[in-house]
Protein backbone atom coordinates (compact mmCIF):
# COMPACT_ATOMS: atom_id res chain seq x y z
CA UNK A 1 0.00 0.00 0.00
CA UNK A 2 1.56 3.25 -1.11
CA UNK A 3 -1.12 5.70 0.03
CA UNK A 4 -4.14 5.01 2.18
CA UNK A 5 -7.04 7.50 2.20
CA UNK A 6 -4.85 10.51 1.49
CA UNK A 7 -6.19 13.48 -0.45
CA UNK A 8 -5.03 13.16 -4.04
CA UNK A 9 -3.55 16.66 -3.87
CA UNK A 10 -0.91 15.49 -1.37
CA UNK A 11 -0.05 12.20 -3.06
CA UNK A 12 3.27 12.51 -4.87
CA UNK A 13 3.48 11.64 -8.54
CA UNK A 14 4.26 8.00 -9.25
CA UNK A 15 7.77 7.54 -10.57
CA UNK A 16 10.04 4.60 -11.30
CA UNK A 17 11.49 5.15 -7.81
CA UNK A 18 8.15 5.20 -5.96
CA UNK A 19 6.22 2.58 -7.91
CA UNK A 20 8.08 -0.63 -8.65
CA UNK A 21 6.34 -3.63 -10.25
CA UNK A 22 7.49 -6.84 -8.63
CA UNK A 23 7.08 -9.39 -11.46
CA UNK A 24 4.00 -11.09 -10.09
CA UNK A 25 0.36 -10.11 -9.99
CA UNK A 26 -1.66 -11.22 -6.94
CA UNK A 27 -4.68 -9.56 -8.51
CA UNK A 28 -7.35 -11.49 -6.60
CA UNK A 29 -5.66 -10.89 -3.24
CA UNK A 30 -5.22 -7.20 -4.01
CA UNK A 31 -8.85 -6.80 -5.08
CA UNK A 32 -10.20 -8.81 -2.15
CA UNK A 33 -8.20 -6.86 0.41
CA UNK A 34 -8.89 -3.54 -1.30
CA UNK A 35 -12.64 -4.05 -1.51
CA UNK A 36 -12.80 -5.33 2.07
CA UNK A 37 -10.68 -2.51 3.46
CA UNK A 38 -12.62 0.18 1.59
CA UNK A 39 -15.99 -1.27 2.59
CA UNK A 40 -14.91 -1.35 6.25
CA UNK A 41 -13.56 2.21 6.06
CA UNK A 42 -16.78 3.51 4.47
CA UNK A 43 -18.98 1.62 6.94
CA UNK A 44 -17.11 3.32 9.77
CA UNK A 45 -17.91 6.81 8.50
CA UNK A 46 -20.95 8.72 9.73
CA UNK A 47 -23.69 8.88 7.08
CA UNK A 48 -23.06 12.56 6.38
CA UNK A 49 -19.38 11.87 5.59
CA UNK A 50 -19.93 8.83 3.37
CA UNK A 51 -19.32 9.62 -0.31
CA UNK A 52 -22.26 9.61 -2.69
CA UNK A 53 -20.22 7.70 -5.28
CA UNK A 54 -17.61 5.04 -4.70
CA UNK A 55 -15.34 4.36 -7.64
CA UNK A 56 -12.88 1.47 -7.57
CA UNK A 57 -10.23 1.85 -10.28
CA UNK A 58 -8.11 -1.19 -11.06
CA UNK A 59 -4.91 -0.69 -13.04
CA UNK A 60 -2.68 -3.65 -13.81
CA UNK A 61 0.03 -4.58 -16.27
CA UNK A 62 -0.72 -8.27 -16.05
CA UNK A 63 -3.20 -10.90 -15.09
CA UNK A 64 -3.62 -12.96 -11.97
CA UNK A 65 -0.70 -15.26 -11.23
CA UNK A 66 0.16 -15.12 -7.53
CA UNK A 67 -2.86 -14.90 -5.18
CA UNK A 68 -2.98 -17.11 -2.11
CA UNK A 69 -5.78 -15.68 0.01
CA UNK A 70 -8.77 -14.92 -2.26
CA UNK A 71 -10.43 -17.03 -4.94
CA UNK A 72 -11.97 -15.80 -8.17
CA UNK A 73 -15.46 -16.73 -6.94
CA UNK A 74 -14.98 -14.82 -3.68
CA UNK A 75 -13.77 -11.68 -5.46
CA UNK A 76 -16.54 -11.93 -8.06
CA UNK A 77 -19.10 -12.06 -5.24
CA UNK A 78 -17.46 -9.09 -3.51
CA UNK A 79 -17.56 -7.04 -6.73
CA UNK A 80 -21.16 -8.01 -7.49
CA UNK A 81 -22.26 -7.13 -3.95
CA UNK A 82 -20.39 -3.81 -3.99
CA UNK A 83 -22.03 -2.91 -7.32
CA UNK A 84 -25.53 -4.22 -6.65
CA UNK A 85 -25.93 -3.50 -2.94
CA UNK A 86 -23.79 -0.40 -2.52
CA UNK A 87 -23.80 1.18 -5.99
CA UNK A 88 -20.04 1.10 -6.40
CA UNK A 89 -18.57 1.63 -9.86
CA UNK A 90 -15.64 -0.50 -10.97
CA UNK A 91 -13.35 0.30 -13.85
CA UNK A 92 -10.49 -1.84 -15.08
CA UNK A 93 -7.48 -0.55 -17.01
CA UNK A 94 -4.74 -2.77 -18.38
CA UNK A 95 -2.11 -2.89 -21.07
CA UNK A 96 -2.64 -6.67 -21.16
CA UNK A 97 -5.61 -7.82 -23.23
CA UNK A 98 -5.87 -11.10 -21.30
CA UNK A 99 -6.32 -9.08 -18.11
CA UNK A 100 -9.24 -7.23 -19.72
CA UNK A 101 -10.87 -10.57 -20.49
CA UNK A 102 -10.20 -11.57 -16.89
CA UNK A 103 -11.99 -8.43 -15.65
CA UNK A 104 -15.16 -9.52 -17.41
CA UNK A 105 -14.78 -12.88 -15.68
CA UNK A 106 -14.79 -11.05 -12.34
CA UNK A 107 -18.08 -9.31 -13.08
CA UNK A 108 -16.68 -5.98 -14.21
CA UNK A 109 -18.73 -4.69 -17.13
CA UNK A 110 -16.79 -4.81 -20.42
CA UNK A 111 -17.89 -1.21 -21.11
CA UNK A 112 -16.03 -0.20 -17.95
CA UNK A 113 -12.74 -1.78 -19.00
CA UNK A 114 -10.08 -0.21 -21.18
CA UNK A 115 -7.16 -1.94 -22.90
CA UNK A 116 -4.56 0.80 -23.15
CA UNK A 117 -1.36 1.07 -25.13
CA UNK A 118 1.75 0.09 -23.18
CA UNK A 119 3.36 3.50 -23.76
CA UNK A 120 3.65 6.70 -21.77
CA UNK A 121 1.05 8.36 -24.00
CA UNK A 122 -1.27 5.35 -23.79
CA UNK A 123 -1.10 5.41 -20.00
CA UNK A 124 -1.59 9.19 -19.79
CA UNK A 125 -4.55 9.01 -22.15
CA UNK A 126 -6.17 6.16 -20.20
CA UNK A 127 -5.76 8.04 -16.93
CA UNK A 128 -7.07 11.26 -18.48
CA UNK A 129 -10.26 9.71 -19.86
CA UNK A 130 -10.82 7.77 -16.63
CA UNK A 131 -10.46 10.98 -14.61
CA UNK A 132 -12.96 12.70 -16.89
CA UNK A 133 -15.42 9.82 -16.53
CA UNK A 134 -15.11 9.87 -12.73
CA UNK A 135 -15.71 13.64 -12.74
CA UNK A 136 -18.75 13.18 -14.98
CA UNK A 137 -20.11 10.50 -12.65
CA UNK A 138 -19.58 12.62 -9.55
CA UNK A 139 -21.17 15.70 -11.15
CA UNK A 140 -24.20 13.77 -12.41
CA UNK A 141 -23.30 14.08 -16.12
CA UNK A 142 -22.89 10.29 -16.35
CA UNK A 143 -24.63 7.35 -14.70
CA UNK A 144 -21.71 4.96 -14.93
CA UNK A 145 -18.10 4.59 -16.03
CA UNK A 146 -18.17 3.48 -19.65
CA UNK A 147 -15.51 4.05 -22.27
CA UNK A 148 -16.62 5.16 -25.72
CA UNK A 149 -15.73 3.55 -29.04
CA UNK A 150 -13.65 6.65 -29.84
CA UNK A 151 -11.65 6.25 -26.61
CA UNK A 152 -11.02 2.60 -27.43
CA UNK A 153 -10.02 3.47 -31.01
CA UNK A 154 -7.54 6.07 -29.72
CA UNK A 155 -5.83 3.33 -27.70
CA UNK A 156 -5.89 0.97 -30.71
CA UNK A 157 -4.20 3.70 -32.77
CA UNK A 158 -1.51 4.20 -30.10
CA UNK A 159 -0.83 0.44 -29.99
CA UNK A 160 -0.58 0.33 -33.80
CA UNK A 161 1.79 3.31 -33.79
CA UNK A 162 4.00 1.57 -31.23
CA UNK A 163 4.14 -1.61 -33.33
CA UNK A 164 5.03 0.42 -36.41
CA UNK A 165 7.83 2.17 -34.52
CA UNK A 166 9.23 -1.17 -33.31
CA UNK A 167 9.60 -2.43 -36.90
Amino acid sequence: MLHDFRPIAVVPELTAATYVPRASTPLLDTLGRGIGDLAARLAGLPDDRRPEHTVFVIVTDGRENASLEFTRDTVMTMIRDAQDLNGWQFTFLSADLDAIREAAGLGIRPASSLHFAKTAQGTRTAYHVTSRHVSDLRSGKARDLSYSDDERKAQDDLRKRRKDEEK
